[in-house]
């Protein structure tokens, strides 16, 4: 898969918040990857293949939609542990985005224990395979990119949380800018090596930015102002556990690596704020929270007559007002024998 040429990030029109979330999980893998929602025809997958070429190994792997738990983590020999008395491992989708990016797209239609595996190694960065008490274990260090339509159903809430970042893309566009998307497409599936040789100073330039905020990062505190700060933003916005103030945490400090300072500031908190409590914020509504105020009695509606109101069991028809005069006496007729 390194071999098929991508589209280079640098070259993507728009979308700046999701580039910005792309490259600081890039720098910082440990953030626990980005969730991208947006509908259909959004360069979702063009985004993240994008992303592969900033990092060392450039490796992109697609998680298939039908995978198996053991086409994710890969399968242990029995037979040869027996035999050779050593464990043979078969590498799964794992082992193979090590370095790399792991890519899961319509994520929310994946099965929901396979999810749950997949963000626990992303976490970790190792994978365990064990299998009737013979177990190997091996690195899988790599970005995790999950693409979604809201329209095709949500992740349950235990699972959202897990992803450390989520971005939403607009699906409208300005015309200019639909304008130069589709003509850098066009000119890129024309003739892909030439456009990416068109774009290579630039992506070489995203490229060594990415490389020196990573060797930036580990000598940037994670100082208790910021930690303060960040507790405090996630207190007041309601959100359950202590996964987002990590996640804050971690790409604060990613982004103050990517403005290539050594300490982070207000503006490194406030630029990752969204990534981090989208999808884990409680929505409280005004009316929820502000006082109703008395209601009104409502006024009793006034007789209607019986003409006017048709209603009743089905087929039944009300009975109608005749216009009547003096009461008259009926004889009783006997009767016919």
């Amino acid at each position: 898969m390194n071999d098929t040429p991508h589209f280079p990030l640098s070259a993507v029109v728009g979308a700046e918040a999701l580039k910005l979330a792309l490259c600081l999980t890039a720098i910082d893998p440990k953030i626990g990857g980005v969730l991208i929602e947006g509908p259909r025809g959004m360069a979702k997958s063009t985004l993240a293949r994008g992303l592969a070429d900033l990092l060392a190994s450039g490796q992109f792997v697609t998680l298939p939609l039908g995978a198996t738990e053991e086409r994710l983590v890969g399968t242990l020999d029995l037979d040869a542990a027996l035999g050779e008395g050593r464990a043979q491992f078969s590498p799964g989708v794992l082992a193979k985005a090590d370095g790399g990016v792991l890519y899961v797209d319509e994520v929310n239609l994946l099965a929901d224990h396979l999810v749950d595996l997949l963000l626990d190694v992303a976490a970790s960065g190792t994978n365990l395979v064990e299998r009737d008490g013979i177990s190997h274990r091996h690195a899988a260090r790599f970005v995790l990119i999950g693409t979604m339509n809201p329209e095709e159903g949500e992740l349950r809430p235990q699972l959202l949380d897990r992803f450390g970042l989520n971005v939403a893309l607009s699906g409208q566009p300005q015309p200019a800018e639909r304008t130069q998307i589709i003509r850098r497409r066009l000119d890129f599936d024309s003739d892909p090596q030439a456009f990416r040789a068109q774009w290579a100073q630039p992506q070489q330039a995203l490229r060594e930015r990415c490389e020196q905020a990573r060797a930036l990062l580990p000598g940037i505190d994670l100082d208790e102002r910021a930690m303060t700060a960040i507790s405090e933003r996630c207190f007041a916005a309601g959100v359950d556990g202590l996964r987002a103030d990590l996640v804050w945490l971690r790409a604060a400090r990613a982004h103050a690596a990517w403005r290539g300072v050594r300490e982070i500031a207000d503006e490194d908190i406030e630029a990752v704020a969204e990534f981090a409590l989208r999808h884990r914020r409680r929505e409280h509504s005004s009316a929820t929270s502000a006082p109703r105020p008395a209601a009104a009695p409502e006024p009793q509606p006034s007789p209607t007559p019986q003409t006017e109101q048709g209603q009743g069991q089905w087929g039944e028809l009300p009975a109608r007002a005749l216009a009547v005069g003096a009461r008259r006496e009926i004889p009783s007729w006997p009767k016919k024998p």
